[in-house]
């Protein structure tokens, strides 16, 4: 029996999504009375988020459907900090050209999931250099500095690992919570936003903007976090052995990205239904009570789910169907990831191992060539047997492409141009 009465946080508890609150009692009244303005924050280290930002994604989500206000804050002020929380060094400066870019990438995904415009629940994206590059060092300090203790920053977790390992933490980065607790503070001013969101490695720099606002302006403000999310393996999430599993469509194919969550380990299936998809939870409790080969079923949902919610249902399905004809029929699905190359570069030949390079199914010539004496590297469904074999127009299949395989679950069409 959940102890929530407000549809939000009844709804987020049921599906596990909370992992702490500062004050659950009072935000629970405060969001049965009325519409509330929460905001999670992005910093634009990337040009896309990957899907490990959808927990955070998924919460704006359920916000705005309980009739609730979501501010997305793009970090393009405090992306030229860097936030220390879970890192082991300094993230890369990035200048304002890369941030800018970053940014255009980010927004693309909003508009996905959540809904734009000027009614009182519609979603506000906002610019926290808006206000952070205006500030003045010595006037800021002078107001804001003196609410912060550096006894109590010290002993919080993204400070603490840190020093911990004898890891070096830059007084640049130090500055990254009272920024933060400061975007807090102006969101307040701007926009009436009282609740702050965000991975369980926010909770220092989140109740450090609680503090702000009762300190400097009287304000009950909240904070909300939600679980560390890992798989059952223990391998964080968004993370695969290729790399990150982006957003963006350009950066990961809508096949690959449901992959990504066919993929998904057996332990893990209920949870990323509940957190990722808007399967009802009767639905969900049928589903996670599969057991054997069934479970496969479960997670082709998941898979479809997920993938409807970021790329749209069309991408969904057909998706799906090139791994049907991929896995189940033997055959190459049109959804397949595609690279092309000159034609005149299969005339003479391209080396195997570099055409594997070229297809992103291995980062370097000595992975490629693991990969091949593994037994892992196919070749329109064969074992590659030479790893000094070159490619050519020999290669190409009836549906003109070559088809490269790392291991079975990674496919790729080469197609001459």
């Amino acid at each position: 029996m959940t102890k929530f009465r407000s549809d939000f946080l009844r709804i987020i508890e049921a599906r596990g999504f909370i992992h702490q609150i500062t004050d659950a009692e009072s935000l629970d009244d405060l969001a049965r009375q009325g519409v509330v303005t929460a905001y999670v924050g992005y910093d634009c280290t990337a040009p896309s988020l990957h899907a490990g930002s959808l927990l955070t994604i998924m919460l704006l989500r359920h916000f705005q459907q309980s009739g609730h206000r979501p501010i997305v804050l793009m970090g393009g002020g405090t992306s030229k900090v860097g936030d220390p929380s879970g890192k082991d060094s300094q993230r890369r400066l990035l200048t304002e050209a890369d941030i800018a870019a970053n940014m255009a990438g980010i927004r693309e995904v909003f508009g996905k999931f959540l809904t734009f415009g000027d009614g009182p629940g519609d979603a506000l994206m906002v610019n926290n250099a808006d206000w952070l590059d205006e500030l003045s060092y010595i006037p800021f300090l002078r107001d804001y500095g003196v609410h912060f203790s550096v006894n109590r920053m010290l002993g919080f977790d993204s400070v603490k690992l840190r020093l911990d390992r004898e890891q070096p933490l830059s007084f640049l980065e130090f500055n990254y919570m009272i920024l933060q607790a400061y975007d807090f503070l102006e969101l307040s001013r701007r926009h009436g936003c009282v609740l702050q969101m965000g991975g369980s490695d926010q909770w220092g720099n989140i109740v450090s903007g609680v503090d702000l606002g009762r300190r400097v302006d009287g304000q009950a403000l909240y904070g909300l976090t939600l679980p560390l999310l890992t798989t059952a393996s223990g391998a964080k999430m968004g993370k695969t052995e290729a790399g990150a599993v982006w957003l963006n469509e350009d950066a990961t194919s809508p096949y690959h990205y449901w992959q990504y969550w066919r993929n998904t380990e057996d332990a893990d299936v209920s949870r990323f239904l509940r957190l990722f998809t808007e399967l009802p939870l009767d639905e969900i409790k049928r589903l996670e009570a599969l057991q054997g080969e069934e479970i496969n079923e479960a997670k082709k949902i998941l898979a479809h789910e997920a993938t409807v919610l970021c790329h749209g249902e069309a991408a969904a399905n057909e998706a799906a169907e090139t791994a049907r004809r991929t896995f189940e029929e033997g055959g190459v699905g049109g959804a397949l990831p595609t690279v092309e190359v000159p034609s005149a570069d299969l005339e003479s030949g391209i080396p195997v191992i570099l055409l594997f390079q070229k297809a992103g199914l291995a980062a370097s010539g000595g992975e490629a060539r693991r990969l091949i004496r593994g037994g892992g590297a196919r070749l329109n469904g064969e074992p590659v047997q030479d790893e000094l074999a070159s490619i050519t127009h020999a290669h190409v299949g009836e549906d003109g492409a070559i088809k490269l395989s790392a291991g079975k679950k990674r496919h790729v069409l080469i197609r001459p141009v």
